[in-house]
């Protein structure tokens, strides 16, 4: 095992280390619905570096956490298995992270930081135990149901957010763990890991995956208020064949395409509902 670097090489490996599609993927819906729901120039940045500083601690938690498991099946996609940052480092850098997205999003106001708050202490208690119990899939529901709440909180005067716009956000959240998990059914089982979609299997958590999608999109285009827009009709076409492609994680071959599949359908849909004037507030 190499030793941890230095310099750029540290920097590098901490990036990785924040499992950085999804954080992007999060972070971008998390900035496009802020502006949907007419939060400020600048507010909408703080919601992004909010989102961005809890989606960081999240990940290195993470690979904090579970670095002696993820040596034991010498996971390769690991900087932290590669010798290329310490235990010690991902840990300071998740306690500073999270110190910042607390901050940050409180800057936004106690009911918006509370909110966005939820996200991230869900993606702690994940990393922490909740993995390993048939309950793994709550952190992810009750988490990306409170992300679009906490974001139309900041907006002028905390407005609610819509049912439809929470309850996709859960259905997504779970759509998401299901996908997530499934390339890693084998190493989890081998290290004690069993949630929900190790007791589902990778033919039902796939499929499950595949309904939550098509339920979060239809929602979206169906729930609001007025007739579907063009772009709500363009998006729930898009999502059949994203949601077969999910369902395509039962297989060995599909496993590592579901959950990039799911991540594109969530950013497609928000720039869909950007485009398509649904009110959010």
């Amino acid at each position: 095992m190499r030793r941890p670097g230095s310099g750029t090489a540290l920097a590098t490996a901490l990036v990785r280390a924040t499992h950085p599609g999804p954080a992007v993927a999060v972070t971008a819906v998390a900035t496009l619905l802020a502006v949907a729901a007419g939060v400020g120039g600048g507010r909408a940045v703080l919601v992004c570096l909010a989102v961005l500083a809890g989606q960081a601690s999240i990940g290195w938690s993470n690979d904090w956490l579970d670095a002696d498991r993820d040596r034991a099946v010498a996971r390769p996609d690991k900087p932290v298995v590669q010798g290329a940052v310490a235990p010690s480092s991902l840990r300071a850098a998740a306690l500073l992270s999270v110190g910042a997205a607390v901050v940050l999003s409180l800057a936004l106001g106690v009911v918006a930081g509370v909110l966005l708050l939820v996200l991230v202490a869900s993606g702690w208690a994940y990393n922490a135990g909740l993995k390993r119990t048939a309950a793994s899939v709550l952190p992810y529901v009750l988490g990306f149901g409170a992300l679009p709440a906490g974001v139309v909180a900041a907006a002028p005067g905390t407005p609610s957010a819509p049912w439809w716009l929470v309850a996709a956000g859960g259905a997504l959240g779970a759509a998401a763990h299901l996908a997530n998990v499934a390339p890693d059914l084998e190493d989890d089982l081998a290290t004690g890991v069993r949630g929900l979609p190790h007791r589902l299997g990778a033919v039902g958590s796939a499929v499950t995956s595949a309904v939550l999608l098509l339920g979060a999109a239809a929602l979206l285009v169906l729930a609001p208020e007025g007739p579907p827009t063009p772009t709500g009709w363009a998006g729930l076409v898009v999502a059949v064949p994203v949601a077969g492609i999910a369902a395509l994680a039962g297989t060995p071959r599909g496993r590592r395409l579901a959950f990039p599949a799911v991540m594109v359908l969530t950013v497609l849909t928000v720039v869909l509902l950007l485009l398509g004037g649904a009110g959010l507030t």
